[in-house]
Order: C-alpha cells, then structure tokens, then sequence
C-alpha cells in the first residue's frame, strides 16, 4: 500500500452523508426534510449572523470567548454529510445555483476566505446548513486536522463557531515513529461522517489518534454535538477487537487489533444506523492485516468485525483517503491493498482461508454483520501484491443503473489502482478470481498513463480519473459500458498523488469539474465538464498571489456547496468562491 514519500476532550469517529436527487445519500441517517435517494434538504435561509463564541470550549464545559459579529447567512440548499457527497461516493453536488461556467473565471471569482486551524487538513471538510448554534442560525462547515481537533466555522463568514480536542488527559497526537505518510502529527486523517437526525441536535463522528504519556497508542471513535462540540452520551469509545485465526499473526487462535499499527485513512461509512471504519497499516510496518469495523450510531457499541487477510498479512484498507461505499441494498463496497491472496478457491469460487489482499471486495451486512458476499481479484494479484502494485491505492465508485444494449439493467462499480488499468464490476456477480483471464463485466487496460491515488468522480454519465501524471481524463457511459478512450482531457497534468475530482451542478446543467494540484504553490483547477479541454479558471492566474493558499497537502477533495469550494491544506481551509 505503500505511496511514494514524499478544548472538551471526545473520542467518537464521524460518518458524513450528502442526498442529492437519484442518488443514496446516508443510510440509515435522516436528511431533515428528504429520504434515501430523493432530493437532498434545502436549508432555511441563515438569518442575520448574531455575535458567536469563538474560543476553545474547556474541559469544564465553558464557553470560549465572544467571537465577532456573523454576516447575513445565505441559503443553504445542500449537505455535505460524507466523503464525496454520498454512499456511492459520485463526488457530485447537483443542487449548486451559484457557481457557474459563465461565472467562474478569475476576474469575477477567487479566494475570499480562509478558516485557519491548528494542523494539517486532511479530511474532506463537511457542511450543514441552517444550524442553530450559540442561539443564532448558521451554516456551519466542520473540519478535523491531524492535531485532533475538530471545529466548526460559520460557512458564510469564516467566525469559530466551536472548538474542541479529542485528546485525552497527559495525551499527544500519535508520532511519526520514522515514517513520512502523515507527518509531522497523526491525529485525525479520516473524514468523517455526520448524521443530522443522530442525538439532540445531530452528531459527527471520527475516528482519532492519540499517544499517552505512558506511551501508549490509542485509536478512539468520537460521536460530537454538531451544536456545542460536546461529546455524546457514550462518546469516545476505545477501539479494540480481534478475529478468529490459525495465521502466522494470531495468539491462541485469534487475531488481535494493534492501535499502534495503524491509522484510519479512509472515511467513515454511516449505513442503516451503524458507523463502518476501515483500517490501513501505519506505514507498511508489520505485523497488521486488513480490519472493518461497525458501530451503532446510537450507542457506539460494537455491532461487527471483520478482517479481509485473518490468515495471511497486509492487506488494508486505505484508498488514499476515501470512504468505502455502499449501496441502497446494505452492501458494502473498497478496494483491498496488496496483501495474502488465497489462489486456492473453495466450491463457491471464495479464497479457502479467507484472504482477500488486493481485490475489489463487496461485503454484506445483513443482520448488522460483516461477512464477504462477493469479491474480484486480478489473474496476477499475487504477483502486483509482490510489488507494491496494488488496487487498493484507489477508492471504488459505484455508478446509478446503467441499461445495457439488451436492455439489462446493470448495477456497476468502478475501481483504479497503480496498475494504470480502470476496472469495472458487475456488483450482482463480481467475476472472483482465475488464474488465467479476469472475469469481470469490463476492464481498460492502461486506460490511465499514471498509478491512481484516491478516486472518480461521477455526474452526467461519465465517469472522470485524474491518475498520477496524468490528465484529468472523462469517460462516457454508453449502454453500461465505459468509453475505451477518454471524450475529452485537461491539458494540465498532474503530480503525485494526481487528482480526486469533484463535481458540481445545477442538475445537468453548469457542470463544473474542480481539482487541486499537490505542487507548492497549490493550484486549484475548474474545468467545464461537457469539455476538459476548456479550463475555467486556476488560483494561478490572478496577479500578485491573490488567490494562492500555500503548499499542498496530499490526497485532498474539494468540497463544493452553496457558492463557495473548500480546500483542506497544511494549516486551514482556503475557501473560494464568487468576488464582490
């Protein structure tokens, strides 16, 4: 899985979750006027901002200081409640008025703000709107840093609404240990996920890291307030578990979890009232294997385990940062990382001892219980595994219904790793694994020019990679098959870790498509979608830096609502959006 190197005290993980129309947003938690798959929440009107509290809430639970006067709030039509907008993690926002080709171009559009913060971002920040905090209506943006804290900003003026650690007593973020993946601090990398309708004014959850004095190593999930920051009844929960195994890594017959030995990357999943976490290794040191987790969101109590490589090695979770994804029947759907792969198969096509390294693997929760339910692996898994080739770098997308040239309706996933090849998946029969030929619905090999750190980006029927240097590249769909070669392409190529898109909309209409470059200085990319070749705009182009925001900051999504765009960096938000 290796890439190239380059205060109230709360321990709850947060799922985020966004519904925009014909997509599943957030199973399991309730939009505050929409169900599953109808058109997401329109927010009420923000009401003339009154004065917030800004300061750091203290361990006692007092208040912080008075911060400054709030600026009249603005709709908010959209949520942004998980990673890339929804379960199925399109990376689309269809619900977006504001923002539009016409209207994005330097002269008239730019940097206008900037949330600072107390370490890097590298979360997807989340937003909610019409909040009430402090008394007074806001849209309320929430971010995480890697120095465990979490904070929510009033989204039209940049004033902290709230502030907290999730830190405990004589605690330190978890080190580096000689490892350059997340650095200088680990502390909370996964975006996490939020619930609205959860506890009295609506919860976040998120999963932190954190060092004792003792030195020890602690991986706890949060669940906060989304009003007050404030831990949930319950809140934090320790994260322990172990597996049944005969493997080279067990002890009397069981696999036990290691906080030491790894980092929660990918975003939080939040399906039918359970929080779902995923486990990458902390920089590739042995001893771990591939860990999924489920917690109730009301009660943060353990609901199932699963581990992908119980009698093998390797084999995490980590897709450069995005969620698993899920679809509306309570599947479960990620990319596994190179690790022990069973060649020999059993009478249903499964891996004999349960090892699923590298693959593309679909899990069912039936009964609140995490079990396989179908898996693809590669003909020459074992040998990319071997080295450091791996699916798991990237993240799975999961397209709406596609109807075939027979008139089959087809229900896809989508997947990239450092192969360079795009894989598409049947989700009702995924292919499994031969030693011969991939058996699986399509594959483009070679079909991108770099290794895929992160993932696609879905709207309009097409499908959009941004690879390691590589283009920006758009795929069509056509009766439920992707294009073999891209309809259009950004001039602009990009580093490492390449680019995760993000798309934003007024249904199919104003389709823009929004990246970041990982250079120093970091440049933020809108293209028009119907057309790559057309760049709106870059925080380049403005004269004297105005719209430039420092370094970059690896494995970073925009987030586009409600007329402005966020963007996590090494010290803040750097928020764009229309000048006046």
């Amino acid at each position: 899985m290796r890439p190239p190197l380059g205060s109230c005290s709360f321990g709850i993980s947060i799922l985020c979750l966004v519904t925009f129309t014909g997509f599943m947003g957030c199973d399991g938690c309730s939009s505050r006027s929409s169900s599953n798959g109808s058109t997401g929440t329109t927010g009420m009107t923000g009401s003339t901002g009154s004065t917030g509290t800004t300061g750091t809430m203290g361990t006692t639970g007092t208040s912080g200081t008075t911060g400054t006067t709030g600026s009249t709030g603005t709709t908010g039509s959209a949520e942004v409640l998980t990673y890339h907008n929804d379960n199925m993690r399109t990376g689309q926002n269809t619900q977006e008025t504001t923002l539009t080709i016409a209207n994005v171009n330097s002269s008239s559009f730019g940097k206008v703000g900037f949330d600072a913060v107390d370490g890097k971002v590298d979360a997807e920040p989340l937003y909610v709107p019409a909040e009430t905090v402090n008394g007074a209506t806001h849209n309320v943006l929430y971010v995480v840093t890697e120095h465990d804290s979490a904070y929510a900003f009033d989204a039209d003026n940049g004033a902290v609404l709230w502030h907290v650690t999730a830190l405990g007593s004589n605690e330190t973020t978890s080190d580096q240990r000689n490892c350059s993946q997340v650095m200088p601090e680990i502390g909370i990398t996964n975006t996490p996920v939020i619930d609205p309708k959860a506890g009295a004014h609506g919860t976040m959850y998120f999963v932190a890291a954190s060092k004792d004095s003792s030195g020890n190593y602690h991986q706890r999930l949060h669940a906060l307030d989304l009003t007050t920051g404030a831990e949930q009844s319950g809140s934090p929960v320790a994260i322990t578990a172990t597996y049944p195994s005969t493997g080279p890594l067990s002890s009397n017959g069981q696999l036990v979890f290691d906080p030491k030995q790894y980092n929660e990357r990918a975003g939080l999943l939040l399906l039918n009232g359970v929080v779902y976490i995923a486990y990458s290794s902390h920089c590739d040191i042995q001893p771990y294997t591939g860990w999924i987790m489920g917690y109730n969101e009301n009660t943060l109590a353990q609901t199932s385990v699963l581990n992908v490589t119980p009698n093998g090695s390797e084999g995490s979770i980590w897709q450069s940062g995005p969620g698993p994804a899920a679809d509306s029947s309570g599947n479960i759907y990620f990319l596994d990382a190179n690790g022990t792969f069973d060649t020999s198969l059993n009478s249903s096509g499964m891996p004999s001892n349960g090892d699923y390294g590298n693959a593309f693997v679909k899990l069912s929760t039936s009964a609140n219980k995490l079990s396989v339910a179908d898996y693809f692996a590669m003909s020459n898994t074992v040998a990319e595994s071997n080295v450091d080739q791996d699916l798991g770098s990237g993240g799975a997308l999961l397209l709406p219904d596609e109807t075939d040239a027979f008139g089959t309706v087809r229900h896809l996933a989508v997947g990239a790793g450092k192969d360079q090849n795009i894989y598409v998946v049947d989700r009702d029969n995924m292919g499994k694994f031969s030693s011969t030929s991939n058996n699986i619905y399509q594959e483009l090999p070679g079909a991108l020019k770099g290794e895929e750190f992160g993932m696609p980006a879905y709207w309009n029927g097409t499908v959009y990679y941004g690879a390691v240097r590589d283009a920006v590249r758009a795929y069509p769909i056509t009766q439920a098959k992707l294009a073999t070669s891209p309809s259009s392409q950004t001039s602009h190529t990009f580093p490492y870790p390449g680019a995760t898109p993000s798309i934003s909309s007024n249904g199919t209409s104003n389709g823009i498509l929004w990246v970041e470059d990982n250079s120093n200085p970091a440049i933020l990319y809108a293209y028009d979608a119907t057309n790559l070749t057309h760049e709106l705009y870059d925080s380049n182009q403005a004269a004297s830096g105005r719209d430039q925001y420092g370094a970059g900051n690896k494995y970073i999504t925009p987030m586009i609502v409600n007329g402005k765009v966020y963007v996590g960096t090494q010290n803040g938000v750097a928020v764009f959006g229309l000048l006046k």
